[in-house]
């Protein structure tokens, strides 16, 4: 009998790998089935950023002209990211099913213009989720300040979220704590407390951003780093009489979600951030790029260690390099939000030019 496969070692390890890409054509030629079926590919993530290039591709000019003229742009956008989330969400509607709704998800994210605006975003995340009309689809809300209060009624409200641009340890644990606030809301007013979540942190952007500021001796292993700490802090809140009590009421635990653990350092392994962030009852969103690469040359070694392993170290030799991670982190969300409104305008932009053309 031949040895597992590289992707259906890390799944057997106890993480789940979803797809960070949708696009209708994937979803017609059977991409996506097959990265179900062969690749051991349980979930799927999307922002719109990855519309945008799906949309400017062309695959999305007949829908987008056929639209009705009083539809706004916007609507046009999620008109069509519905649908093909809707037949996504149908693909891992088995997954979910088996895990009783542990896997199996996918996300779809509010208007990122919104990050800033509670009460939008509360408002945007239950009518999303009612327009989508799956139960395993998660609504993207970010962590930002301003995020994580809409975090907490959109969860006391019973809709999933998957909370993104989270970028460190601290970042996170705001995350858990607004999850927490929203489930012990349901508790109190004698609702199910068995709301998914997903806390989403972003990994290949903090080594982009210290590239030229550390040596080879440091290169490429700052978002491992903050991985590890973000670990310990995600493996020690399970075990905080707060969750346990929480957890013992029938809350679900909110799952930590891998993000941006593509490769951006083509002297780096392509994959990097898949190795050294194995851990169990954790998710890795990655590129199909970087999930076909794994399946063919990556190899599985020790899982990452609930203590975060040597993290706290290797965070120390960077702030001695004059690093200041706390500020960095706060840049790195302040600018993953501002690139995500970037890449919105231009998708938004992107359909209004289509919907003039002949």
């Amino acid at each position: 009998m031949s040895a597992p496969s590289p992707t259906r070692q890390l799944h057997d390890l106890g993480q789940s790998i979803w797809l960070d890409n949708i696009t209708r054509t994937m979803l017609d030629d059977g991409t996506i089935a097959r990265f179900i079926d062969e690749l051991s590919v349980t979930g799927l993530t999307s922002n719109p950023s990855i519309f945008d290039k799906a949309i400017g591709s062309g695959a999305y000019d007949d829908v987008v002209r056929a639209a009705p003229d009083t539809d706004s742009d916007e609507d046009v956008f999620f008109s069509l990211a519905i649908e093909d989330l809707q037949r996504a969400a149908d693909l891992f509607a088995p997954v979910n099913d088996r895990t009783d709704g542990v896997d199996g998800w996918v996300s779809l994210e509010v208007s990122p213009e919104l990050a800033y605006d509670t009460d939008s975003t509360v408002d945007a995340a239950i009518e999303l989720h009612r327009r989508a009309d799956r139960s395993n689809l998660f609504i993207k809300i970010p962590g930002t300040p301003e995020g994580l209060p809409a975090i907490t009624r959109a969860i006391a409200a019973g809709v999933p979220v998957n909370v993104t641009l989270l970028f460190d340890a601290q970042q996170y644990l705001a995350a858990a704590d607004a999850f927490m606030d929203g489930v012990e809301q349901r508790i109190e007013q004698g609702l199910d407390p068995a709301v998914a979540s997903v806390a989403s942190v972003f990994m290949s952007r903090w080594d982009v951003a210290v590239a030229d500021q550390v040596g080879d001796d440091l290169r490429n292993t700052l978002g491992l780093a903050v991985g590890g700490d973000t670990y310990r802090a995600y493996r020690e809140l399970q075990d905080s009489e707060r969750w346990q009590r929480l957890s013992g009421q029938g809350a679900r635990l909110q799952r930590l979600l891998w993000a941006s653990t593509g490769t951006k350092d083509p002297a780096a392994p392509d994959t990097l951030y898949v190795t050294g962030l194995a851990a169990p009852l954790t998710v890795n969103t990655m590129p199909d790029s970087t999930i076909l690469a794994f399946d063919d040359h990556g190899q599985l070694g020790d899982a990452l260690p609930a203590d975060g392993g040597d993290s706290a170290e290797r965070l120390a030799g960077f702030r001695d390099a004059g690093v200041d991670l706390v500020a960095l982190a706060a840049r790195l969300q302040t600018e993953g939000a501002a690139a995500f409104v970037s890449s919105w305008t231009d998708l938004i932009e992107r359909i209004r030019t289509q919907r003039s053309s002949d």
